[in-house]
């Protein structure tokens, strides 16, 4: 544990990157402070033929990071109100990325707790892409940050092996806008909590 994961990991398709970084460390550090967590739910996004994609539509100003170099944070303003994280994959020009949709907090729980103090303690408390966003305090100055930088203050990190049993797989969540078959795809994967209760502290 503890390497940083490296550009060659991202420059995948999305659906490959997407149940890999299950498992895997996303750090976050501001003013000194490090805080750590498990990457335990994951989307993938992948190219402009996926329906449910934001670059289905072809390339503007809000996606425009999503077809640049793999490993760069793509961090996007939904419902006016909420931050989320993307990681980008794939080749240039070729748009995919995987959404983080949930972590399990490992270091630093008294920083995020500060961020999230209304939540705090209860299950799940980081299990939303919203969420995990205040916790780690990830907005619009984060997009396009290099992840596989550390000085960016943002960056994963190689974390825990998962067994593949203990790793489930649905269709995507909140993409009632998307056709078939996208829809239905099941690009979404994600970790029972109670498989990492031995590993780390929900």
């Amino acid at each position: 544990m503890g390497d940083i994961l490296e550009r060659a990991f991202f420059e995948r398709p999305a659906t490959e990157v997407a149940p890999e970084l299950l498992g895997a460390l996303i750090v976050r550090e501001i003013d000194g402070q490090r805080v750590r967590a498990v990457v335990v739910e994951t989307e993938a996004y992948q190219g402009m033929e996926d329906k449910a994609c934001h670059a289905s539509r072809g390339k503007t100003k809000r996606n425009a990071v999503m077809f640049g170099e793999a490993g760069h944070a793509y961090v996007y303003f939904t419902y006016g109100m909420h931050w989320m994280l993307n990681v980008v994959c794939d080749d240039m020009d070729l748009p995919a990325a995987v959404l983080i949709r949930a972590l399990a907090p490992l270091d630093g729980l008294e920083a995020m707790r500060a961020r999230r103090e209304r939540d705090f303690g209860k299950p799940g408390w980081l299990n939303g892409p919203a969420k995990l966003c205040q916790a780690l305090e990830i907005d619009g100055a984060l997009n396009g940050a290099d992840m596989c930088d550390k000085s960016t203050g943002l960056w994963f990190e190689k974390g825990f092996d998962l067994k593949a049993d203990i790793v489930k797989q649905s269709a995507r969540i909140g993409i009632g806008y998307a056709t078939e078959p996208w829809l239905s795809l099941p690009w979404r994967w994600y970790v029972d909590s109670s498989s990492l209760s031995d590993l780390i502290k929900l």
